[in-house]
């Protein structure tokens, strides 16, 4: 079975070192040997063994009747879209951990790779080498699927650790993430919450069976998460992570990705440092938990490499995934319900009974010097900024949402 593999940056780097530490297992597993003929690179690799490899031309991929399954290590949406839908109309499989591409085209390429009898594959896009397309595709067929909640990023998880254990300000932890190699340089997809979003929009759509748009998404990152936050939750007996949800809520379908505060029961709780966790629950399944390493080298490349071996197992025939491209209309943020912790500037010695005034029954936690901190009912999003807006003379020093 040839392949060809474009991109040789990390996870190219990955493929190619899984596919030669493990010929023999891969071969028995796939039916056949697996062979690298050709790498698609712009750069040059003198003295490299896989230089004689590497090609520069796409074309001369595409037209190899040879190669049978295209492997896509590159990124970004472009050229990668182009050379999917092209691989795919020429038969042949297509196997990829852009959550970028599959966030946008999936759907209208899966449907691509049913019309041409061939497979679009893309387990490494979410959680990295954690196995989640595939349960969602195949083991959790017979349940209805209600929610799917998980640590989706491990680099705000990461500093979310950090600043849990340390007591540090988000600054100086994302400092030690970038010099740790965690973090990018620039960390803005991450910190800010879209990579999380990305991998969500995937998940809901798997789930559900039709498109959801990761732009239709209400996105918020962690760069608001204070220290003092983290000591609220402590001692409350809560942690902080960035939560990525999709939920059936009264009849409809939301999906968010915000820092939450969940208690230390809940079993994403201990999901530490890089590592990331998908929970998932069905009406007759109940609450399963897939956990691991949600990104590196060689946990995504032995994803994108078990995705090699089933393509090259259903050969001339499709395998089966429920994502169709009609859209799903998400549930209006301001209608899905939510409970709040949070935190005020203590300005007047009125500011208790202002606050029960307007938010009713709350439940007050111990506050720090010149704070008054409290719990909200749970209500819709909507009514709850109505009511922040009421006490608008007070400055809100931060608000996180609760899971209970």
């Amino acid at each position: 079975m040839k392949i060809a593999l474009l991109g040789l940056g990390t996870v190219g780097r990955g493929v190619v070192e899984v596919i030669n530490e493990n010929k023999e297992s891969i071969a028995k597993r796939a039916g056949q040997e697996v062979e690298i003929k050709y790498i698609l690179d712009i750069r040059d690799f003198e003295g490299d063994p896989i230089s004689t490899l590497v090609v520069k031309d796409f074309e001369i991929i595409v037209s190899d009747e040879e190669v049978e399954i295209v492997v896509e290590a590159m990124g970004g949406v472009e050229p990668a879209y182009t050379f999917a839908k092209a691989s795919l109309s020429k038969g042949k499989s297509f196997v990829t951990s852009n959550k970028e591409l599959v966030a946008l085209h999936g759907a209208e390429l899966l449907e691509t790779a049913r019309k041409n009898k061939v497979n679009f594959l893309f387990e490494a896009s979410v959680g990295g080498g954690i196995p989640i397309i595939r349960p969602l595709n195949q083991s959790l067929t017979a349940d209805e699927i209600y929610e799917i909640t998980g640590i989706l990023n491990g680099t705000t998880n990461f500093i979310l650790t950090q600043m849990k254990e340390k007591g540090s300000a988000f600054e100086e932890v994302l400092k030690e993430a970038q010099a740790l190699g965690y973090a990018e340089k620039n960390p803005e997809a991450d910190v800010e919450g879209h990579d999380a979003c990305r991998k969500i929009a995937i998940l809901s759509s798997l789930a559900f069976g039709e498109h959801v748009n990761y732009q239709d998404i209400p996105t918020e990152g962690i760069t608001k998460v204070t220290k003092e936050d983290m000591f609220y939750a402590e001692s409350m007996g809560y942690v902080i992570k960035l939560l990525a949800t999709c939920q059936k809520q009264d009849d409809s379908i939301f999906a968010r990705v915000s820092p939450m505060l969940i208690p230390l029961t809940h079993p994403l709780a201990m999901v530490n440092d890089v590592f990331n966790a998908i929970f998932v629950k069905g009406n007759v399944i109940g609450e399963v938990m897939f956990y691991g390493r949600g990104a590196g080298k060689l946990p995504t490349a032995s994803a994108v490499v078990a995705d090699v071996v089933d393509a090259a197992k259903h050969k001339g025939t499709n395998i089966i995934s429920f994502w169709n491209r009609e859209k799903i209309e998400l549930k209006d943020k301001g209608q899905v319900k939510a409970t709040y912790f949070v935190r005020l500037e203590k300005n007047a010695e009125s500011i208790a009974q202002r606050v029960k005034e307007v938010f009713g029954e709350v439940e007050e936690v111990k506050p720090l010097e010149g704070e008054y901190a409290f719990i909200t009912q749970t209500e819709t999003e909507i009514h709850f900024a109505q009511r922040l807006e009421r006490v608008s003379d007070f400055k809100v020093i931060s608000k996180i949402r609760i899971e209970k």
